[in-house]
Formats: C-alpha cells, sequence, structure tokens
C-alpha cells in the first residue's frame, strides 16, 4: 500500500489504553496498539503520537472533585507521561524505535520537548511520543496534538476514538444520529460537535491542518487512515458544507 501521507500525528485518548477495563492500563491493548502503529512505521511514514490521559486521571472529571483546576491539570499532564512510557515499552518491544519527549521536565523518563528535536527524530525514523500535553493547565491533549501537528509540519491529525467518524448526535443515545464523511471546521465549532475541544479546532482552522476521524477499535483503521481511505470515519476540512454518509 502508499501511504498517503509522508508524516502523521495519531492522536490517542488515554481510554484507548484501558481495553475492557474501567480503570487504568491494559498491557495487551498497549500491545495491540503498538502493532498497528508499527504496520504503518513499516511504510516509512514518520509517526507522533499524542496520548491522552483519561484512564487515569482527567483535570475536569469528577474524580478532581474540589481540586484547584490547574493542579488537578497537572495532575493530568502526569497521567499522560505514565501512559506515554507504556506505549513506548510495547513499541520497542515490536522493534520500533520510540522517543518520549515531555513538555514537563522529567528527564528520567522522557526528554524534554524541543521542536528541532522531534523533527529530527521523526527524521531519523523514530516514532515521536508527546507527553504531559502542552505543558500548561486549561489545555487540553487535544489542543496539544492541534499544537504538536502544526510544530513539527504533519500533513493530518488522525483522532482515534470509540466511534466511526462523526455523528450528528451521540450515537449510543440516538440511533437517528446521522454520520458525516466530511465536514468542514466551521460547522463542527457551528454545531457544538464534541470531536476535538474548540480550542483544537480552531488553530486548525486557522492553519488548515486535516483531521481524520475513526474508530481505533477496528482493527486495521490506522492503516487504512494513512493510506488516505476517508470510508472509515470522517474527514475535518475547511472545504464545502457537511456530507451525510448515510
Amino acid at each position: 500500500m502508499k501511504p498517503a501521507f509522508k508524516r502523521v500525528l495519531l492522536k490517542l485518548s488515554g481510554e484507548a489504553l484501558m481495553g475492557g477495563e474501567s480503570y487504568g492500563i491494559d498491557t495487551k491493548v498497549a500491545k495491540s496498539l503498538a502493532e498497528e502503529i508499527k504496520a504503518v512505521y513499516e511504510l516509512g511514514v514518520e509517526v507522533a503520537i499524542v496520548v491522552g490521559g483519561g484512564n487515569i486521571f482527567r483535570g475536569v472529571s469528577a474524580s478532581a472533585g474540589t481540586m484547584d483546576r490547574a493542579s488537578a491539570d497537572y495532575i493530568g499532564m502526569l497521567a499522560t507521561v505514565m501512559n506515554a512510557v507504556v506505549l513506548q515499552d510495547a513499541l520497542e518491544k515490536c522493534d520500533v524505535f520510540t522517543r518520549v519527549l515531555s513538555a514537563i521536565d522529567i528527564p528520567q523518563l522522557a526528554e524534554p520537548f524541543i521542536r528541532r528535536r522531534a523533527i529530527r527524530h521523526l527524521e531519523k525514523g523514530r516514532v515521536v511520543i508527546f507527553a504531559a500535553g502542552t505543558g500548561n493547565p486549561y489545555f487540553t491533549t487535544d489542543s496539544a496534538a492541534a499544537l504538536r501537528a502544526l510544530e513539527i509540519r504533519a500533513e493530518v491529525i488522525m483522532k482515534a476514538t470509540k466511534v466511526d467518524g462523526i455523528y450528528s448526535d451521540d450515537p449510543v443515545s440516538n440511533a437517528d444520529a446521522e454520520r458525516f464523511d466530511r465536514i468542514s471546521y466551521q460547522e463542527v465549532l457551528e454545531r457544538r460537535l464534541r470531536v476535538m475541544d474548540s480550542s483544537a479546532i480552531s488553530l486548525c482552522m486557522d492553519n488548515n491542518l486535516p483531521i481524520m476521524v475513526f474508530n481505533m477499535k477496528t482493527e486495521g483503521n490506522v492503516l487504512k487512515a494513512v493510506g488516505g481511505d476517508t470510508s472509515i470515519g470522517t474527514l475535518v476540512t475547511a472545504e464545502g458544507a457537511s456530507q451525510s454518509a448515510n
């Protein structure tokens, strides 16, 4: 298969590492994710990853209780570092050279994030995992994904979710929700569709960075997304009105 992109940023939620668990990390799921990423890596595609921390702690969740928001967000950043190290271990066990770059200085676990260093790692054929979000509270890992994708000049953000694209409503609670095969940034914002937070969508819109939303749980979808197969999910770009896939 010929890849449609040379450099991509894969956005994984922390929940993707839970598997069937209600909390924490399932190492079998991490291994499966690593194998999916390896298949893309072997095509010669430069892969960067931003991983969330929602399987351990979320700054805006009920588990944060009455904590100060900034403090809670910093704890969430530490959770993303844990997930990044787990994913790094899984990838290296698949013989994929990997580097973790953290926005928070934790030299025992990760290199500091330096844009030129990240790009150099990609050019040398290493998968780069960005941890600790942007390093600032009040910003989600979606915003971190948009920011890092632009910094490394990725051609697309591949947003891996639990559903096969963007819907007009929650498909779990509304069976009549329509799935879009293509939609504009503006309509995502106007309809308040919960693809990524509004800051991330706006950043992508301002810089014309496409977003591909697809179901991570379907085996082979990462490879298909890199191949440019838009039938597996929803493509968010600047062009045109939304088109329903139903």
